[in-house]
């Protein structure tokens, strides 16, 4: 039988698929770390990992050792949990990950009031362009704009938000009346990049049969600040436009998208108080601040910097 610190290390190898990374992870010397792994490997009688210049890769018999090694992660992160519950406040790290456009507008109002709940609480927000890898545990849990296929995953949809099109008063002044959507093939595109969308729900204007985007990034943020600084029409989140001084809503008569924030984790950490506590808190403080914002796009309220905002706080 192996010890958990045993698995610990094999588990941040399979993860980080290189020593360095594992032992980054860890805190350890990776030249430790490759000792460990060797070490276990010798017990186990056989390789888990298929070493080559680009890393470590899992063998057969290494992916089996993975759903062993996480079940043990498991108990052990469900022991702590119950040996540090306290009935109302939350303590140790969780990581979320979530596509850059919820990250920057939604999420830190969101974390700001759940790190006031609970103080001893650690979270860390990961802003990708794409969509974040659970099974190599870049997070806790993650947010999505469609549901997992993965069996092991699970998941619930936290609420619809909406996009339209939009773009900065000085750039409308400049250009053609945009009165129809086929006056967009008069004005500049921005948008994603056409081989970099992470997934078909972003794929916003292909059905527009629109020629090119003239301003691309596979960033929503990234989209946002070129908006402002008059680069062309685009389409943006509402909970967005909040952060956008001199950018408004065009064509919202004839165009507009509506899709579905998901909030993914493991079906295992379902077991798990603290993380189940977490979740509850995140899916309903997103629900709130989407519809808080959006709420002041449909009011036409002037943009956040413009703002006081009462403090307000969560509890889970």
């Amino acid at each position: 039988m192996q010890s958990w610190d045993d698995l610990r290390i094999f588990l941040s190898v399979a993860r980080n698929e290189t020593l360095s990374g594992a032992g980054k992870a860890l805190r350890m010397d990776p030249a430790t770390v490759g000792r460990r792994v060797a070490r276990l490997e010798e017990a186990m009688g056989q390789p888990l990992f298929v070493k080559s210049p680009q890393g470590y890769a899992l063998t057969e018999a290494g992916t089996r050792l993975t759903d062993h090694a996480e079940r043990a992660e498991q108990a052990m992160q469900g022991a702590g949990s119950v040996l540090s519950q306290d009935a109302d406040t939350l303590s140790g790290q969780i990581r979320v990950g979530a596509p850059d456009g919820c990250a920057n507008f939604v999420l830190p109002r969101v974390f700001a009031d759940l790190s006031k709940a609970h103080p001893d609480l650690d979270l860390q927000i990961v802003a990708l362009p794409r969509v974040v890898n659970l099974s190599r545990r870049e997070a806790d849990m993650a947010i999505t704009v469609s549901p997992p296929t993965a069996a092991r995953l699970s998941y619930q949809r936290i609420t619809d938000y909406r996009l339209h099109l939009a773009a900065s008063q000085t750039y409308l002044a400049a250009r053609p009346p945009l009165t129809s959507v086929t006056d967009l093939h008069q004005h500049r595109m921005v948008g994603y990049i056409p081989d970099m969308i992470f997934d078909k729900e972003l794929d916003y204007l292909s059905d527009l049969a629109l020629d090119r985007v003239a301003l691309a990034s596979n960033s929503a943020s990234v989209q946002v600040q070129l908006l402002r600084e008059h680069g062309g029409v685009g389409v943006v989140h509402d909970f967005a436009l909040p952060f956008a001084p001199d950018v408004t809503r065009v064509l919202t008569d004839a165009l507009s998208f509506t899709r579905s924030f998901y909030l993914v984790r493991h079906a295992e950490d379902r077991r798990l108080d603290r993380i189940t506590r977490v979740a509850s808190a995140l899916a309903k403080g997103v629900r709130a601040e989407v519809g808080r914002l959006e709420a002041m796009v449909a009011r036409g309220q002037a943009p956040r910097a413009a703002i006081k905002h009462p403090d307000s706080q969560q509890t889970i």
